[in-house]
């Protein structure tokens, strides 16, 4: 096939995929993605940082053709840089070492070494030169700088730093699902790039939020920050404005929330949703803004994106079985795994549910909830259809909630 390479700097080329077709990805729902790779020629040395998602090296191997037919020079690869194991940045390494540089030089994290052993088995013969934070290679009048960057977003994870052009390769940091014809942040409306990247960022990194404030603050000391003058990561837009994605990271990742509260709900006969809507219209009449999801339809991708800039949740559920609603599980489960504890924000909720006779589900939703960070400041348990009294309070508690985070 054929594909064009893109030119991000002199002597720097784009060479990924687009994937136009994917509609999840890590678990949740994306509008496409990219698998970015990158080709930087030095002197001396030819590099391709990270590689490409199975079945899609076609798209690799053309782009990287016409890189090298742009900078008029014979294809040959020199280095392959590692900057994290999983699939969709590894599948083609061995076949690409193999077609352009059976001798290339090889360079990845310990842990990235180890992984890629484990998911492959048959990298034998391959030499991973492991390196870490301060390891530098010189590739002829450019230089790339390695950084440890350990769970953003796996343990293997590093970022690549081109020192005289000043270019990150972050591979999953700070990257966002999209699948877009051109390559830049700025060549899209800023609003959506940067929903994007906190969708990104709420579902895949805010595990790693502890790590990302160690590291921002490693870079920032190290005088590391000032020096970045474009972010490429491995999946979405390239960043020409790299403090603006910089600086979000910073507020997701230390909490830095709005005066906004995300009320969850699902229900069977309408009971729970009619609590639903009231303690929505008590949070409003606080001047605090309301995002409503409705789990019967919404995805809890979704969900997780507006709970990280919110200082507050309502979530609710029927009881079945004395249990919470099943359909409520995956959006527990999400909250779970991704674990609002470590951005440090102490979000508050509120929990509330409509039962028959026994009840079950506000107890269990509260310490499911305080086991993913979350402080459960109130409850709020229904027997049957609420009454016009209950509906008040529902309204009352709403409004509570909403003060709790004016505090």
């Amino acid at each position: 096939m054929k594909a064009n390479a893109t030119k991000i700097a002199d002597g720097v080329y784009w060479v990924g995929v687009l994937d136009w077709n994917s509609r999840t990805f890590h678990g949740y729902g994306i509008p496409g993605t990219t698998y970015n790779a990158y080709l930087v020629f030095g002197e001396e040395k030819t590099v391709l940082i990270d590689n490409v998602y199975g079945g899609f090296v076609n798209q690799l191997d053309a782009r990287i053709e016409d890189a090298f037919a742009q900078e008029g020079r014979d294809i040959k690869i020199d280095v392959f840089v590692q900057n994290h194991s999983e699939m969709d940045h590894s599948s083609h390494l061995l076949e690409t070492i193999n077609k352009y540089n059976p001798d290339g030089e090889v360079y990845a994290s310990p842990n990235c070494a180890k992984f890629l052993n484990q998911q492959y088995h048959d990298l034998e013969g391959i030499d991973i030169n492991t390196v870490q934070t301060g390891d530098e290679l010189d590739i002829g009048g450019r230089t790339l700088s390695f950084i440890s960057a350990p769970m953003l977003h796996w343990p293997d994870s590093m970022f690549t730093f081109l020192v005289e052009d000043g270019i990150l390769f972050s591979n999953d940091a700070f990257g966002q699902h999209m699948c877009n014809s051109k390559r830049f942040d700025e060549d899209y409306p800023l609003d959506i790039v940067e929903r994007e990247a906190q969708k990104y960022y709420a579902n895949l990194v805010t595990l790693g939020s502890p790590m990302l404030r160690m590291k921002l603050k490693e870079l920032t000391d190290n005088d590391i920050v000032d020096k970045i003058k474009m972010i490429a990561p491995c999946h979405g837009q390239i960043w020409k404005n790299p403090g603006i994605i910089i600086d979000l990271y910073a507020k997701w990742g230390s909490g830095v929330c709005r005066d906004k509260i995300t009320v969850i709900y699902d229900t069977m006969h309408h009971s729970t949703e009619k609590l639903a809507y009231q303690i929505a219209e008590g949070i409003m009449s606080e001047g605090v803004e309301v995002v409503m999801y409705f789990m019967q339809h919404d995805g809890p991708d979704d969900v997780i994106t507006d709970i990280l800039d919110s200082k507050a949740i309502a979530l609710g559920a029927p009881t079945m079985m004395n249990k919470p609603f099943p359909r409520i599980g995956n959006m527990m489960y999400w909250l779970d795994c991704v674990n609002f504890a470590g951005t440090t924000s102490n979000k508050n909720a509120l929990v509330f549910s409509s039962k028959g006779w026994g009840g079950g589900a506000v107890k269990k939703l509260q310490s499911d909830l305080e086991s993913s960070g979350f402080n459960v400041i109130d409850t709020l348990d229904v027997t049957f259809v609420p009454d016009e009294d209950v509906l008040k309070e529902a309204f009352n508690k709403g409004a509570e909630l909403a003060k709790s985070i004016k505090d």
